[in-house]
């Protein structure tokens, strides 16, 4: 098939674009430098490029986003300007990389992706919305960000359930050969984990004289993940690689 990669430069992008070419399709790995072998270079923010970017894809896997500019922008608007500009006499499968918990969690970010969703279900196009759990990587980011010299403050009572990026990568390749479900898949790491267990893992692995403190956390925000927002549900498919592996834990 003739694939494009939206936010192919992104951790997730980069360990996607090889395991779609190990698929056997041809891969264009759109960004907004289009950097490197496979590159087109798009701008979903404005539009720019766009339409030569994803001229003639026959599968599209939607993975770029904007988390710490504005979602609204890039994520919802964006994602309009990407149903405008595909080809639907040829597109067969566009497969959007959304995350758990979107439809429960009162973030704004996570509010930028639920809208997006909808725009693609209204859209007409043969879709599947994959909602992926918390990538190692992520949580290892949000453990250091976190950690204030010898403490390590995490909130009480939330729960997570870290995935490989290459094993949720692995799942967008097996999905994007799939008909177009238009409806949520999920894919989660593992086992689902209190944040306070994740934290001294990591700890213990990366920063050994740092002292784990859980705290409860008031609000909305904080009710959403102890109540279990960000985890998936009974019907979702797992990853095996566990998060203590990823940080080179023996048991």
């Amino acid at each position: 098939m003739d694939v494009v990669v939206t936010g192919g430069s992104s951790p997730l992008g980069r360990v996607l674009v090889p395991s779609l070419q190990a698929a056997g399709h041809q891969v264009r790995q759109m960004s907004r430098r289009g950097a490197g072998p496979g590159g087109v270079r798009a701008d979903l923010a404005t539009g720019r490029d766009l339409a030569a970017a994803v001229r003639g894809a026959e599968v599209v896997v939607h993975a770029a986003s904007d988390p710490r500019g504005n979602p609204w922008e890039v994520d919802v608007a964006g994602t309009r300007r990407l149903v405008q500009a595909l080809d639907r006499d040829r597109l067969q499968h566009l497969v959007y990389v959304s995350i758990v918990g979107v439809d429960r969690v009162p973030w704004n970010y996570y509010r930028a992706k639920y809208a997006a969703e909808q725009v693609l279900l209204a859209s007409g196009l043969p879709v599947s919305l994959v909602r992926v759990t918390q990538f190692h990587h992520f949580i290892d980011g949000m453990m250091a960000t976190a950690r204030r010299g010898p403490v390590l403050i995490v909130p009480m009572g939330w729960s997570a359930a870290p995935v490989d990026v290459a094993e949720a990568a692995g799942f967008l390749t097996e999905v994007a050969a799939w008909p177009a479900a238009s409806d949520v898949v999920e894919f989660g790491g593992p086992e689902d984990l209190a944040a306070a267990d994740i934290a001294r893992a990591w700890a213990a692995a990366r920063e050994p004289n740092t002292r784990v403190v859980a705290t409860p956390l008031p609000g909305k925000l904080s009710a959403a993940f102890r109540e279990g927002g960000v985890l998936p549900g009974p019907r979702a498919a797992r990853g095996r690689r566990t998060y203590a592996e990823h940080l080179g834990v023996r048991h």
